[in-house]
């Protein structure tokens, strides 16, 4: 019996559960594990909207599967062997593998800033987007909420914030001199417009500097904050970071063309932890995932790979600004206004519905 083990639910393992399990194409010799920490997929992409208390938790997960060959374990991974190929739990639980499928997803980067993993709030795990949710949501009228990155995550926030709490006063921190700098002028105005206009101040050209309980140093000048929110960059899950092999500057592991670590054709990696031509996404890891398992079939069926797997195409993005209001490219075209709200509204109901 073969054993494959997912590690990690999100977007990616997701995808390669759904495409292994209900279809007749997993072989009769193959036994799938999947391991995670919690006991559902999580909809990482809508956390905005959880920490800023406007959907609640239920609204942001689903079951895993259930099937007569995925056996599920729940529990916190302290290391990978990819020579001996083994996964260790908490409680020194050893599980083989025959082949491996390595979605841990990511943590934050803070850019060696003093103080910000110790007294900033996250949104990179749904443990972190809990906690941040309670502190935000128990802040007395008139708090001020700083968010640290003017990327995709932290416009969402800010904005799902200013609805959610018009009492506070919230803070936009940008490193550049327009926000949303990946997409073209006149999307990043549109979007610093609704800023202005429901009051959430950007600061531009922002150099966060150090972070003390209840401070945030731009250019050394202290602001006092009532709760700091840090949404500015990513890097790859540390476990996957301490992996012997070729990475990134981001800590994301080079892959053949195959999505396999280089001399371990067994170990794949798939979505924030896999270094990628594209920005880290949920469509991106999807892809991905899709194309492991073409090739996982391939080689349990003793199969040829193809010479090229064809490009992921991805087919854009779309933000919100509160729940009327949003903006995205679709193919490379830029919308802005109710259109890519109700697109983004009607994705996410879409997905539910063909995955629960």
């Amino acid at each position: 019996m073969k054993h494959l083990v997912v590690l990690g639910g999100g977007y990616g393992g997701m995808r390669v559960l759904q495409r292994l399990l209900p279809s007749n194409q997993l072989p009769p010799d193959v036994h799938v594990t999947l391991i995670d920490k919690v006991p559902y997929h999580c909809f990482k992409t809508e956390y905005y909207a959880l920490v800023a208390g406007t959907i609640s938790d239920t609204h942001v997960r689903l079951p895993f599967p259930e099937h007569p060959r995925l056996s599920i374990k729940y529990g916190n991974i302290t290391s990978i062997n990819i020579d001996d190929k083994f996964v260790e739990l908490e409680g020194d639980e050893k599980i083989n593998y025959d082949d491996v499928i390595i979605g841990l997803g990511c943590v934050d980067r803070y850019h060696g800033v003093p103080g910000a993993a110790e007294h900033t709030f996250s949104l990179q795990s749904i443990e972190q987007a809990r906690l941040t949710y309670q502190k935000l949501n128990g802040l007395k009228t008139n708090a001020t909420v700083a968010v640290v990155g003017a990327g995709l995550s932290g416009v969402e926030v800010a904005s799902e914030l200013r609805e959610s709490r018009p009492d506070m006063n919230v803070l936009l921190f940008d490193r550049g001199s327009r926000i949303l700098s990946m997409f073209p002028e006149r999307l990043s105005y549109y979007v610093e417009d609704w800023f202005t206009k429901h009051n959430v101040t950007i600061i531009r050209n922002s150099n966060i500097t150090k972070v003390e309980p209840g401070v945030v140093y731009n250019h050394d000048e202290a602001i006092p904050c009532d709760a700091i929110v840090w949404t500015a960059g990513i890097q790859a899950n540390q476990l996957v970071q301490q992996l012997p092999v070729e990475k990134d500057n981001s800590g994301r592991v080079l892959l053949t063309k195959y999505h396999n670590i280089p001399g371990y054709e067994n170990a794949y990696v798939v979505g924030d932890c896999a270094s990628l031509p594209h920005a880290p996404s949920a469509q991106l890891a999807e892809g991905q995932a899709e194309q492991i398992v073409s090739i996982l079939l391939k080689r349990w069926n003793n199969e040829a790979l193809p010479e090229e797997l064809p490009t992921i195409k991805l087919k854009g993005v779309l933000g919100s600004l509160g729940k009327k209001h949003g903006f995205g490219l679709l193919a490379n075209q830029p919308l802005m206004g109710r259109v890519p709200r109700l697109l983004k509204s009607g994705i996410l109901w879409m997905y539910k519905h063909h995955n629960g």
